[in-house]
């Protein structure tokens, strides 16, 4: 089984491969599927801005294009090198996606703090009132 700080080493081990010629902010992801495989994400930053992708759409495109569609915890990690990692909560975007593809109730979001303490949210408390399948 993995730990927490393993999944929130291998976010920091995806922010490496971060494309992020115009903001510097890179961020990395590691999605956790409940069979216990990890599909890991960057940010991808794009000239025209609005192709640019964030980490954890990244991992989650990557894993469901593999085949994966159930999903346990995600853990992001944030921030410009200069000023290391940051807190990193995922965008509105991303949490939309989480919600197509996760229970709201039991899929966990690991954030590093400024601390390097890890903290931990349910998808229903920082996507509140979510949208997804169940609701069609």
């Amino acid at each position: 089984m993995m730990s927490d700080r393993e999944l929130i080493d291998l976010a920091i081990e995806a922010r490496n491969n971060a494309y992020t010629p115009y903001s510097d902010f890179k961020v990395g992801a590691a999605l956790l599927s409940k069979e216990g495989k990890v599909y890991k994400g960057c940010n991808i930053e794009n000239a025209a801005y609005t192709p640019t992708n964030c980490a954890e759409r990244t991992a989650f495109f990557k894993a469901v294009s593999e085949g994966a569609t159930d999903f346990k915890a995600i853990a992001i990690v944030g921030g410009y090198d200069k000023d290391g990692l940051k807190f990193c909560p995922p965008c509105g975007v991303c949490r939309q996606v989480m919600m197509e593809f996760c229970e709201s109730d039991k899929f966990r979001i690991l954030l590093l703090d400024e601390d390097d303490e890890i903290k931990s949210y349910l998808l229903k408390d920082i996507l509140p009132f979510g949208f997804g399948p169940k609701n069609l």
